[in-house]
């Protein structure tokens, strides 16, 4: 799967395309879950494995179908649809490519590696996942800084601090939500699940939009290099984050 991923990035490098912004950020994401598998912070490797190539097939099955004209997602319609264009940020590029992963794929990945009853144990190392990911974020913003001054600037002024604490509680209630959408299709049939993912794709949506309308200040001033923009998000996977803690899964 790593490999998969590095091979389309290393694509997107090669014909300069905005979609290797989400393909790089995403390999190091499953790097990174590798690497916790690797040191023991997850409960069942065997099923985090599970887990983790369910949510990257997820991915990589909407990039087939964007490319052969069949993608009918719209919140992934709009992701991909957005690196056609210049006016957004990276920071937004990236965000408007986690918003469906996150708020439709981890469910579904979760829910159809442990249906029913068996998803309950899964919490825990569902709550790790995305500690590992958010693990990432500091990293990122640094090297967001380098390729846009207006990122440097706010994240050495005083509005750093409100922007670190605005991605922890919108990764945290990305978390929580994505949690409680496992939880309703857990019990449900596929067809059931296809009329419930249809749903959440509408408020997917309504999501990115809110993304694509963040002011984007200071983005003229932004590298515009699109090659050397992925290579910077294309970097070693932790580069030493250390994990933080997540809470305890509810009895």
């Amino acid at each position: 799967m790593i490999d998969c991923l590095q091979s389309i990035v290393d694509d997107t490098i090669r014909t300069g395309s905005r979609l290797g912004y989400f393909a790089a950020l995403y390999k190091r994401m499953t790097m990174a879950i590798r690497d916790g598998m690797k040191t023991g912070k997850f409960q069942d490797n065997a099923r985090i494995e599970r887990l983790d190539i369910e949510f990257a097939s997820r991915y990589l099955v909407t990039r087939e179908q964007y490319f052969a004209g069949e993608l009918h997602g719209q919140s992934w319609l709009q992701a991909y649809a957005a690196t056609n264009s210049e006016k957004y940020t990276v920071l937004q590029q990236l965000l408007i490519g986690i918003n469906p992963h996150i708020m439709i794929d981890l469910g579904v990945a979760a829910a159809r590696t442990c249906p029913g009853d068996q998803l309950a144990g899964l919490e825990q190392d569902f709550n790790t996942v995305n500690a590992v990911i958010l693990a990432l974020f500091p990293i990122i913003d640094e090297e967001l800084d380098d390729l846009s001054p207006f990122e440097r600037f706010v994240d050495h002024s005083f509005l750093g601090f409100l922007k670190d604490k605005a991605i922890d509680l919108s990764i945290d209630a990305g978390r929580k939500s994505s949690w409680g959408f496992a939880t309703s299709l857990a019990d449900l049939d596929l067809p059931s699940q296809a009329i419930a993912i249809g749903r959440r794709d509408l408020e997917a949506l309504a999501l990115g939009e809110c993304i694509l309308k963040m002011p984007a200040m200071g983005s003229k001033r932004e590298s515009k290099d699109v090659r050397h923009n992925i290579q910077v998000l294309n970097s070693p996977a932790t580069g030493g984050a250390k994990t933080p803690q997540t809470s305890s899964p509810r009895p």
